[in-house]
């Protein structure tokens, strides 16, 4: 159904549906400049588009899950943004329900849909709308420190899981050099910027930057570390990809880094003791980069 309403019998609500797509919530919210992101840039970190299997690698390092054991199972995919995990997942043969908040579900709908076992929803981590119990894996990279309540929105993950059901998490580091990082207190006015406007900023700001980025980061040993001085981002040896791809991711994560309303990493400790609350077991956290949490129901 490309137009339409669901009407939930339970309350008499009705939820339109927009270009194939159920809507939860309303059209403007905080995750505002995540959607006008995606749009902007809805294919830049598909593997299919960038030609190498970033996404790929990341998701099954990440989840610790194998390929063969997502197929025919059901899968959210939460905070789906352009859908460069979703792609995974159906790749595998999962099928598979990709929720965002913001208008990025328009650009995976656009990247990924009409697919078989594909279904896209606007709608709220806080209060997501489904059944409880009803999938075998559940996945958030690239999320929860976006959220106004990080603990809130990760509790809101286990209960979506069967029993014996996967859960794998990702989130920004707490750590005391962060206070170092130009991003941390240029956020406080990007932040209030409308995007449009801050879009067309970082266009020129990494115009300047991302060449004495990519001449710091070759210094030996310490280059890696000292790019971070500058707020651009920067994956000039980490990631396979062009010139051209280069520069284009920098301006996508450094508009990222720079726009969402809420940024708020947490320690290993700290989610470690979130995945203990919720009861799950077969725990897993640590640091590799980001904070990985893993664990079953």
């Amino acid at each position: 159904m490309e137009r339409g309403d669901l009407e939930c019998r339970g309350c008499d609500r009705r939820y339109p549906v927009i270009d194939s797509v159920p809507r939860f919530v309303p059209a403007q919210n905080y995750a505002e400049s995540f959607g006008w992101q995606w749009n902007r840039f809805r294919q830049t970190q598909l593997d299919s588009y960038s030609g190498h299997p970033i996404s790929r690698e990341r998701f099954f390092r990440q989840s610790g899950w194998r390929p063969a054991e997502l197929v025919g199972r059901r899968v959210l995919d939460v905070g789906c943004g352009a859908g460069r995990f979703a792609e995974v997942a159906l790749a595998c043969g999962a099928e598979v329900v990709a929720v965002d908040y913001s208008s990025a579900v328009d650009a995976c709908w656009r990247n990924l849909g009409p697919h078989a076992n594909l279904s896209v929803v606007q709608a709220d981590i806080y209060r997501l709308p489904f059944a409880l119990n009803q999938f075998d894996y559940v996945y958030c990279f690239g999320v929860l420190q976006h959220t106004p309540d990080v603990k809130g929105a990760f509790l809101a993950l286990p209960a979506q899981l069967r029993e014996g059901g996967r859960l794998a998490v990702d989130i920004y580091p707490r750590q005391a050099r962060n206070i170092l990082w130009p991003k941390y207190w240029l956020r406080h006015i990007t932040k209030r910027v409308p995007a449009p406007q801050l879009f067309a900023l970082v266009q020129r700001g990494v115009q300047i930057l991302w060449p004495m980025s990519l001449a710091v980061g070759r210094f030996p040993v310490v280059g890696r570390k000292l790019r971070y001085a500058l707020p651009v981002m920067n994956y000039e040896g980490l990631y396979p990809l062009s010139p051209a791809q280069l520069r284009e991711w920098a301006i996508l994560d450094t508009f990222d880094m720079l726009a969402p309303a809420h940024d708020s990493p947490q320690s290993v400790a700290t989610l470690r003791a979130w995945f203990t609350l919720a009861g799950l077991r077969d725990i897993k956290v640590f640091r590799a980069g980001l904070v990985i949490g893993c664990g079953t129901r």
